[in-house]
């Protein structure tokens, strides 16, 4: 029996291998004249699904491999993204969607603990680090926050958990919708920034819906996860934590750095930036691939019903709202 478990690992690893070089072959084929249309078919979620569907069926053959490399990947992606952005049109897009930010912020903030904590008795520091992901920017502020409110391990899985489930489904759902309800690139840029927890899925659902709606996004959501820090801070004197385990999420600034010599230093060669941002590109569908494999039977077993019903409905809550103040 052993041997045969041995067995099956060798050949998910294999398979896993094998999905992988054919998404990076097909990516590659992109720059190889007249074979382009070879891969068109690999966007952010058929990588996603791709590594749903491997997870659920085969397991996490390198867990921590697609933990750690996923969340370098994307910063790295999202910094090369912004080598094909303008400062101007940046700023004025970061801009329109500031004050909303701010009100959604607070109020996703208190209406999560009202429905995690009140409504449905879920543990205190699950529903606080539910809120936070909804409210800022999904894993990343649920990292950020943990440590500063000394939450077990245990809550802190099961909050990721929840919000990666979460951001599965939107990275396919948000797309259609806003087809559906006939949002221009704007609108849809400001509302999956506002309403998709995690960059990863924001960024893919904007790559999805085209390239004005991926700027908007992108600006957005980055100016958005500022807020760990003073959500950090507070966080510590509501509970009565030390804060000296904030994490910053530097690569905020390093994307800011992107625009910036974008727009003065490569305006003469615009196909240098472009080229950069397009690599950038490839390597968010790799980052797909990987977070989607990432989820196993094992995550979606961690996560309580009651959790997972906060998550969802403080998700419609500010979908909806943020939908309402776009259009309306």
């Amino acid at each position: 029996m052993h041997n045969i478990l041995l067995l099956l690992k060798s050949i998910n690893k294999e398979v896993y291998k094998v999905i992988l070089s054919i998404l990076l072959l097909s990516l590659l084929v992109d720059y190889i004249p007249g074979l382009s249309y070879l891969s068109s078919w690999v966007t952010p979620p058929v990588a996603l699904f791709l590594g749903l569907l491997f997870a659920i069926l085969c397991g996490q053959p390198f867990p921590k491999f697609n933990k750690t490399v996923s969340k370098k990947l994307l910063q790295y992606s999202v910094v090369g993204l912004g080598f094909g952005m303008n400062l101007h049109a940046s700023l004025a897009s970061g801009k329109e969607g500031m004050a909303f930010t701010v009100i959604s912020v607070v109020g996703t903030m208190v209406i999560g603990m009202f429905i995690g904590k009140k409504l449905l008795k879920v543990n205190s520091d699950t529903a606080y680090l539910i809120s936070s992901g909804t409210a800022i920017c999904g894993g990343s502020a649920i990292a950020a926050v943990a440590p500063v409110l000394n939450a077990k391990e245990s809550d802190m899985s099961v909050a990721l958990a929840t919000i990666f489930i979460l951001n599965a489904i939107a990275l396919f759902l948000f797309p259609v919708l806003g087809e559906w309800m006939g949002l221009t690139q704007q609108q849809f840029g400001t509302w999956a920034a506002i309403a998709i927890h995690d960059t990863s899925s924001v960024v893919g659902a904007g790559a999805a819906y085209g390239e004005e709606a991926l700027q908007v996004a992108t600006t957005i959501k980055l100016t958005r996860a500022l807020w760990i820090i003073p959500l950090a801070l507070i966080t510590a004197v509501i509970f009565k934590k030390e804060s000296k385990k904030i994490t910053i999420p530097w690569f905020i600034l390093w994307f800011i750095v992107a625009i910036v010599i974008n727009t003065y230093l490569l305006d003469s060669v615009p196909m240098a930036g472009k080229f950069i941002s397009g690599l950038a590109r490839k390597g968010l569908i790799i980052t797909m691939f990987f977070i989607g494999a990432s989820l196993s039977t094992d995550v979606l077993k961690s996560v309580g019903i009651r959790p997972l019903i906060q998550g969802i409905l403080l998700w419609i809550v500010i979908s909806v709202s943020s939908l309402l103040f776009i259009i309306l």
